[in-house]
C-alpha cells in the first residue's frame, strides 16, 4: 500500500515532500484568490507574475521556524495546526506588504483576506487530509471492522488524549465516550458521542464494542470499583490508565494503558501519608534496606528516595537483584537530585553478621529496614532448614550487628503468616518478631526495634494476581487452591509507605499492624479477572465459556484464612491505617537457648529438630505439613540422589 511505503520513508525525504506539495499550493491558492475576486479565470500578466515567483520564497523562510516541516502528520493536532494558522498568517502579511511597497497596480486588496483563507484551507487542509489517510481513517467502514471497537469511560482531558491517541492506531478504533457527567451526555468530543453509562448495554451491542478503556486516573479507588463492578456483567475487555500516584510524569500515554487489576477490584482508596512520620526515620539520614532487590525492599527504597535521606545503602546478596534495583534508583536520583549520589549497594548476606556491622559503621547508618527474608510458603516448606537460617538466625544477626553499631532504628518488615501460622515460613517471622521483642526488653537498649505486620501485596513475586493473568492471557485454565480461600490484599507502594510511617512511631519492641481492608475471596477474584479479560468462566452453568477455574488444593503450610493479630490486646496510632499490638513474648534466656539448638539443627541438617522446636517456642505454631511428611520428603530426596546424584536437593535436609 501506497501509504505504509510513504510511513516507511526517512524523516527528511518526508519533510521534502511536505515542503514540494506546499512549493505546489502556494502558487495555486494565489491563483484561486485572484480568480475568486475577479470573477473569471485568471491569467497573471506584467508585474504580477512576479509576485506569483515570490510566493515561495516569502512563505518557505516563513513556514520553517514555525516547525510546519517538523511535525509529525499522523499525529498532528490542534497545535501543529495553530502552527499553520500562525506562519499563514504571516506570510499573508509580508506579501500584502510587498504588494503595497511595491505599488504593484493589478492587484486588488480583497485578495489578500481571500488569499489567507484558500492558502489556510490548503496548507492545513492538505495535512488533516494525510494525517487521516495515513491512520487508515479514510478507508472509511471496510478495515474499521477488523480493529477492536474501544469505548473510552471518561470523556476528561486523559480520555480526549487516549482518543487521539487511538485514532491513529492499526489495532482499534474509538467509537464512543462514556461519561457520567450529565452536562456531557449527547455531545461530541473529537468526533465522537458521548453517551450515559445506564446505555452501556445498548451501545455495546450497536457499537459492537469489544473493549472498554477507563480514563480517570484521577478519580479515587473506590470509584473506580463501583465502575468496574458496573461493567462487569458484559463480556468486554476492561483495562484501565493507572491512577494519578503511579504516572511518574504526570503526562498519559497509551503505553500506560494496563489490565484491570486487584486495586481496581479491591476499591480501596488510599490515605495520605503523615509526612512527619514519613520523614522521621529518613530524611536526611543514612538508610539502610536489607533484602533491597526483593519486592517490598525495592519499593521501600523507592519510597525512601522521594524523602531524600543522605544516603541508600543498599544491601542485596543477589547479585542480579542489586543490579536491577541499584540502576533504577541511580536513574530516579539523577531526575529528582541532578549530581547528587545517594545509592551504595552492598552485595553480601545478612547471615555475615561482621559484614553487616562494618557496613553500618564505615557509612554511620541510622536506620534499617529489614526486608531480607524468605516468604514463599511452599518454596519455604520445601526447605525448612534455609528459612530457618535467614528468617531466624540472620535476623538474630542483623539485630546484634545494629546493636553493636549504634543504630537508632531497626525495622522488621514481618507477615500476617506469623499469627497462629500453619506454615514453615510463618512460624521463622513470628520467631523473628520475639527476637527483636527480647532485645528491646533488655535494660539500657539504644537501638528501638519495631516489627510491621501487613498480609500480600499486589504483584510481589508468588502474587497469585500475575498468576491469574498469565494463565487467562494462555487460555487457562486458571488455578485456585480451594473455592473458600481468602487473602488480604495491598498496594506494594502503599505497603511500603506505612512501614516506613510505623516504624517512625515505634519506641521499642512494638508489632504494628497495618488495616488491609476487607479480605478477599480468591475464586471471585479470579471469576473478576476472567470477565473483564473479555471472556466467560466455562463450568456447568456455562459449557462454552472460555476459561476454566481448577481447584488444586491447599499447598503444604497454606491456610485458607488469614489473621493480623495474635491477641485482642491492640490499641489505635495517630495514623488511621496503623495499629499497636502487644504481643506475649518468650524470656531472653528462653530465646537464646533456642536460638543456640537452632544453629546445631542446621549444622546437623536435622529438619525434624528444627520443626519441632519450632512448634515448641512459637505459640500456635500448628504445621499442616507434619515431621512425618518431611521425612517422607527426606526419603524421596536421598532415593532420587542414588537414581542420579545430579537430582540432590540439599536443601530440603
Amino acid at each position: 500500500m501506497l501509504s505504509s511505503k510513504i510511513l516507511n520513508f526517512s524523516r527528511n525525504t518526508k519533510r521534502i515532500i511536505v515542503l514540494l506539495v506546499d512549493l505546489l499550493l502556494l502558487p495555486l491558492a494565489l491563483w484561486a484568490s485572484f480568480s475568486l475576486r475577479l470573477g473569471e479565470f485568471y491569467l497573471p500578466t506584467g508585474e504580477v507574475v512576479y509576485l506569483f515567483l515570490a510566493v515561495p520564497f516569502i512563505a518557505i523562510p516563513i513556514f520553517i521556524p514555525f516547525g510546519l516541516y517538523r511535525a509529525v502528520i499522523r499525529y498532528i493536532g490542534f497545535l501543529a495546526m495553530w502552527a499553520v494558522v500562525k506562519a499563514v498568517s504571516l506570510y499573508t502579511l509580508v506579501w500584502g506588504t510587498v504588494v503595497l511597497l511595491g505599488a504593484i497596480s493589478g492587484v486588488p486588496r480583497s485578495v489578500l483576506l481571500i488569499n489567507w483563507f484558500v492558502t489556510l484551507l490548503l496548507v492545513g487542509g492538505t495535512r488533516a487530509l494525510a494525517r487521516w489517510w495515513l491512520t487508515g481513517n479514510l478507508k472509511l467502514n471496510q478495515d474499521n471492522i477488523a480493529k477492536k471497537q474501544v469505548a473510552i469511560y471518561g470523556a476528561g482531558a486523559a480520555g480526549i488524549q487516549i482518543a487521539a491517541g487511538l485514532s491513529g492506531s492499526p489495532d482499534y478504533n474509538p467509537v464512543a465516550f462514556i461519561d457520567d457527567n450529565r452536562s456531557l451526555r449527547g455531545n461530541y468530543i473529537g468526533g465522537l458521542r458521548v453517551y450515559s453509562p445506564s446505555r452501556l448495554s445498548r451501545i455495546i451491542e450497536d457499537l459492537s464494542i469489544s473493549e472498554v478503556l477507563l480514563a480517570m486516573p484521577s478519580v479515587p479507588r473506590s470509584q473506580r470499583s463501583q465502575i468496574i463492578s458496573r461493567l462487569e456483567p458484559f463480556a468486554i475487555h476492561v483495562t484501565t490508565l493507572p491512577g494519578m500516584d503511579d504516572l511518574a510524569s504526570g503526562k498519559i500515554k497509551i503505553d500506560d494503558v494496563r489490565e484491570v487489576g486487584v486495586r481496581e477490584l479491591l476499591g480501596r482508596d488510599q490515605v495520605a501519608p503523615d509526612l512527619e512520620l514519613l520523614h522521621a526515620n529518613i530524611k536526611d539520614k543514612v538508610v539502610m534496606v536489607t533484602g533491597a532487590g526483593g519486592s517490598i525492599g525495592s519499593e521501600l527504597c523507592r519510597q525512601i528516595i522521594k524523602v531524600k535521606p543522605r544516603a541508600l545503602i543498599l544491601f542485596e546478596r543477589s547479585e542480579h537483584d542489586l543490579y536491577l534495583i541499584e540502576k533504577e534508583l541511580t536513574e530516579l536520583v539523577q531526575r529528582i537530585y541532578p549530581n547528587e549520589n545517594l545509592i551504595v549497594p552492598i552485595l553480601a548476606s545478612i547471615l555475615n553478621q561482621g559484614r553487616l556491622e562494618s557496613v553500618c559503621r564505615a557509612f554511620a547508618v541510622q536506620t534499617i529496614y529489614h526486608a531480607a527474608a524468605y516468604k514463599h510458603v511452599p518454596m519455604v516448606e520445601k526447605n525448612p532448614s534455609e528459612a530457618v537460617r535467614n528468617n531466624v538466625l540472620g535476623t538474630y544477626r542483623a539485630a546484634l550487628a545494629a546493636i553493636d553499631a549504634e543504630i537508632e532504628a531497626f525495622v522488621l518488615i514481618s507477615t500476617d503468616k506469623a499469627v497462629r501460622p500453619t506454615n514453615t515460613m510463618g512460624a521463622t517471622k513470628r520467631f523473628a518478631e520475639m527476637i527483636l521483642q527480647g532485645l528491646s526488653a533488655q535494660a539500657g537498649m539504644k537501638t528501638r526495634f519495631t516489627m510491621v505486620r501487613f498480609g500480600n501485596v499486589l504483584a510481589s513475586s508468588g502474587s497469585v494476581v500475575p498468576l491469574f493473568r498469565d494463565q487467562i492471557q494462555k487460555g487457562g485454565p486458571v488455578t485456585v487452591t480451594d473455592p473458600e480461600i481468602t487473602r488480604y490484599f495491598m498496594t506494594i507502594p502503599e505497603a511500603a509507605q506505612l512501614v516506613i510511617q510505623a516504624g517512625a512511631m515505634g519506641q521499642g519492641g512494638e508489632v504494628f499492624v497495618l488495616d488491609m481492608g476487607k479480605p478477599v475471596k480468591i475464586l471471585d477474584m479470579a471469576r473478576r479477572m476472567i470477565h473483564l479479560s473479555g471472556m466467560e468462566v466455562r463450568d456447568e452453568s456455562s459449557p462454552e465459556g472460555d476459561i476454566e477455574i481448577v481447584y488444586t488444593g491447599l499447598r503444604p503450610g497454606e491456610k485458607l484464612y488469614e489473621e493480623l493479630l495474635i491477641g485482642e490486646n491492640v490499641a489505635p496510632t495517630r495514623h488511621p491505617l496503623i495499629s499497636s499490638a502487644n504481643e506475649d513474648c518468650l524470656s531472653w534466656d528462653e530465646l537464646i537457648s533456642y536460638i543456640k539448638q537452632f544453629e546445631g539443627t542446621i549444622d546437623s541438617h536435622d529438619v525434624d529438630r528444627s520443626r519441632a522446636l519450632l512448634v515448641e517456642a512459637v505459640k500456635g505454631f500448628a504445621p499442616q505439613c507434619d515431621v512425618a511428611d518431611l521425612v517422607q520428603l527426606k526419603q524421596d530426596t536421598r532415593t532420587a540422589d542414588a537414581t542420579n546424584e545430579d537430582n540432590v536437593l540439599p536443601n530440603h535436609v
